[in-house]
């Protein structure tokens, strides 16, 4: 079964607003069985637009990803996150089928 992923592009405008919000998510994403891959860490945009900070996040499968995402826990954390960074977020699935 192919994992799902969370992939975030985020941009924080207040630093110490942003803090509650990622220490919030260790204890959240412990719950849903969510494993951050990507972190921050260097990157270089090659093409289209960036933002400071990436983040990628694996889960079992497309469906704990999206109910990680849906949790009370998480919505509630969410807000923090909307309050204090623009955030380009998607959930998508990852591929399992056979390669070139």
């Amino acid at each position: 079964m192919a994992k799902g992923y969370w992939i975030g592009r985020v941009e924080v405008n207040n630093e110490e607003g942003y803090k509650p919000y990622a220490a919030a998510n260790a204890a959240i994403f412990k719950k849903y069985g969510g494993r951050l891959l990507v972190r921050g860490g260097k990157y270089e945009c090659f093409e289209g637009e960036s933002r400071s900070r990436n983040v990628v996040i694996e889960f079992a499968d497309y469906a704990a990803a999206v109910v990680c995402y849906r949790s009370p826990e998480y919505q509630a954390n969410l807000k923090i996150r909307q309050a204090n960074a623009v955030t380009d977020f998607i959930i998508v699935e990852g591929y399992d089928g056979p390669q070139p």
